[in-house]
């Protein structure tokens, strides 16, 4: 039996055993195949290879730091593009910094200088809400307020996802996992407004999904804010602060045409506003 891991990796915790057989399987996909992102079934499970390198950065990525250029808010700066060799460095980076903090995220099996090959961690919390949804379960935003108070233990822990989505959380014994770590905002903005940016991200999908309403972002709202630092709280007030004056161009847009991304920029935006100014003044 074979160990596809380094030896740091192997201290660390981040290895799997391998047979021959899986091995020989896993290195020929990664010479003769070059996806984005792939999935192999081996004899330990199901595992995930992904790629750095094979796609241009997105537009929006490059409107983002046009943008970010042009007006004076730090927040708005994307994460560095690297080079493929240090995308994948940094992921590799975060992911073990994160598992090293007591946070679950897949095991890395193997990685390269341009592939990273994970464990599947399972159903995404994306995925398991919409079948939550669709059976009526009565804890689908139950969920979502977890969602919020693993944001909030990160924070306090010190770390930042940097794209906090529910399609990048999975559960493992009962807790939020995380995964995707392809950015770094703090390597371009202060932590704590890393942090912030974190949340606002977090509510964007959040307030479509929350079945009940404010009641539920309250409470997703007061688990983070009871576990973050208050650095990023204070961070938050400014963020929506800023973010707030343009929520009456917003609106005006949205009523010629309300698309789904400016109907969840206003919501959240709203929503957090009002939110952080009520903490304030109470």
């Amino acid at each position: 039996m074979l160990e596809a891991a380094d030896p740091q990796e192997q201290a660390q915790g981040f290895h799997v055993h391998l047979e021959d057989a899986d091995i020989a399987a896993l290195m020929q996909v990664l010479l003769t195949s070059d996806g984005r992102i792939q999935q192999l079934n081996l004899s330990v499970g199901s595992v995930w290879i992904k790629r750095q390198g094979t796609e241009q950065a997105p537009w929006w990525i490059k409107l983002q730091a046009l943008a970010a250029a042009a007006l004076p808010y730090k927040f708005l700066k994307p994460s560095p593009i690297l080079k493929p060799v240090d995308m994948m460095e940094r992921e590799k980076r975060r992911m073990i910094e994160f598992g090293e903090k007591g946070f679950p995220v897949p095991d890395i099996i193997y990685s390269s200088q341009t592939a990273i090959v994970i464990s599947d961690v399972g159903p995404t919390v994306q995925r398991i809400l919409k079948m939550k949804s669709r059976a009526g379960e009565s804890d689908h935003d139950t969920l979502l307020i977890d969602c919020a108070a693993a944001i909030g233990d990160l924070h306090a822990a010190g770390l930042c996802h940097g794209r906090p989505h529910v399609r990048d959380f999975f559960l493992r014994d009962g807790r939020i996992g995380f995964m995707d770590f392809e950015e770094e905002p703090q390597a371009v903005m202060p932590l704590e407004t890393a942090q912030a940016r974190d949340i606002w991200l977090l509510f964007l999908p959040m307030t479509t999904l929350a079945k009940n309403g404010r009641e539920t972002l309250d409470a997703a709202y007061k688990a983070w804010a009871t576990r973050a630092p208050e650095a990023a709280i204070v961070e938050l007030r400014r963020l929506v602060r800023v973010l707030g004056r343009f929520l009456p161009l917003a609106r005006l847009i949205g009523r010629v045409q309300m698309g789904s991304d400016l109907q969840r920029f206003i919501e959240a935006t709203d929503y957090l506003k009002n939110a952080v100014e009520t903490e304030a003044a109470g």
